[in-house]
């Protein structure tokens, strides 16, 4: 939803604000609607990963329950609740995880400096997201 309306209007759309403000004075609000699920997940990502850097002998299947519960699930249905609990359920183990991503050090040391970008521009979009310009 987002890149649609970026490709449809790109004079318009140089930033992810511009992109959304823009839109609004169309009277139209879907790729308004598409950056706050796209936050929501960003969100939802970087406390889930956040909460495996800071609890170390947590599981992450633990962590991403945990950021479900502070990011998703309050704006989720009844019926799409269980889904994402069985989901979280189907998360790797942490050792393989690491596995995946290398040496187990160096992974950390990187998702945390990756995270701190993250949880940055999440704030930023959040903050916009509250401005009442940005609201349909």
């Amino acid at each position: 939803k987002v890149r649609d309306r970026q490709l449809a209007s790109p004079s318009d759309s140089s930033t992810l604000q511009s992109l959304v403000l823009n839109e609004l004075k169309s009277k139209k609000h879907t790729s308004a609607e598409g950056l706050l699920w796209l936050v929501r997940g960003l969100d939802f990502t970087s406390q889930a990963l956040r909460h495996t850097l800071q609890n170390p002998d947590a599981e992450l299947s633990t962590s991403f329950r945990t950021a479900y519960t502070g990011t998703l699930k309050p704006h989720h249905s009844f019926m799409i609740k269980p889904i994402f609990s069985a989901a979280m359920s189907a998360t790797p183990y942490k050792k393989d995880f690491y596995v995946k991503m290398g040496d187990e050090q160096k992974a950390k040391v990187d998702m945390g400096i990756w995270l701190d970008a993250l949880e940055g521009q999440v704030r930023v979009l959040k903050e916009f997201q509250e401005r009442k310009e940005a609201k349909w």
